[in-house]
């Protein structure tokens, strides 16, 4: 018959309990972990695969896993810390793809196409269909280079920087609080060349109905400027690759970075 002490028990719970509560609040925040469409079942099957796999690493190194009980106040603290923390990285994630989305809702309502929208079951809302496209395909791109494994490692490396139970500085909400400025300048300089070339078309259209004031230029704006716009957009995909692969690195490194600072 296997028998336990309480301390014994107290130290397997927090074992497993700390790293999940990290772990599965990364899963429930960060690309594409965080899909509506991925069941929760499979999203708590693979938090708990993963906690498996790093609680026998974390539990032999010494300092990695406080001697507090789970069950306690101050474990009760810690469980909260460590999902703020694995809420937080995979927050500078999210930024990335908010930037991308930005850079769609912004190009699209210049082409007029603000009034296409769908339904996004990701974000439960009306989103405007070319903004939907940018995202899926940068989302593609991203597990194509393997960005969902790397978020695992670097989830991995983060108990190495982070020990769990070691309260971040202020620093590290500062750097994050920062990062949200990728939202801004990273989504319109990604719809910039787009955003050029319809201004362009919409003084040229302006200066043509000040020319021909009989032409209806309400009528023949429209048309123009979707097509315009589809066409650049078509010219610019191609161009997109290399930027888009440095705002994941950038992403993907804030994810550390924003605690390396305390």
């Amino acid at each position: 018959m296997i028998t336990f002490t309480t301390a014994e028990l107290d130290a397997l719970l927090a074992t497993f309990f700390y790293p999940l509560a990290r772990i599965l609040a990364l899963l429930s925040a960060a690309p594409p972990f965080n899909n509506t469409s991925l069941p929760n079942q499979a999203r708590l099957i693979l938090g708990l695969a993963v906690t498996v796999a790093l609680a026998p690493t974390l539990a032999g190194t010494p300092g990695m896993l406080p001697a507090v009980s789970p069950a306690s106040g101050i474990g009760l603290l810690i469980l909260a810390e460590q999902m703020l923390i694995g809420y937080a990285m995979g927050f500078t994630v999210r930024l990335i793809f908010s930037a991308i989305d930005m850079a769609g809702h912004t190009f699209s309502t210049q082409m007029g196409l603000g009034f296409a929208t769908s339904y996004d079951p990701s974000n439960a809302s009306q989103t405007i269909v070319v903004a939907e496209m940018i995202g899926v395909l940068a989302l593609l791109m991203f597990m194509g280079i393997d960005g969902h494994l790397i978020i695992l490692s670097t989830l991995a490396q983060s108990f190495q920087v982070l020990p769990i139970g070691t309260l971040p500085g202020s620093a590290t909400w500062s750097n994050l609080a920062n990062a949200g400025a990728i939202v801004f300048s990273s989504g319109l300089l990604l719809a910039l060349p787009i955003i050029v070339a319809l201004f362009i078309t919409n003084t040229a259209l302006g200066v043509l109905g000040r020319v021909s004031p009989q032409l209806n230029i309400i009528v023949v704006g429209f048309p123009v400027t979707i097509s315009l716009g589809f066409c650049a957009l078509y010219v610019c995909l191609p161009y997109l690759v290399s930027p888009l692969l440095q705002l994941f690195e950038v992403g993907l490194h804030g994810m550390l970075g924003s605690f390396v600072m305390r």
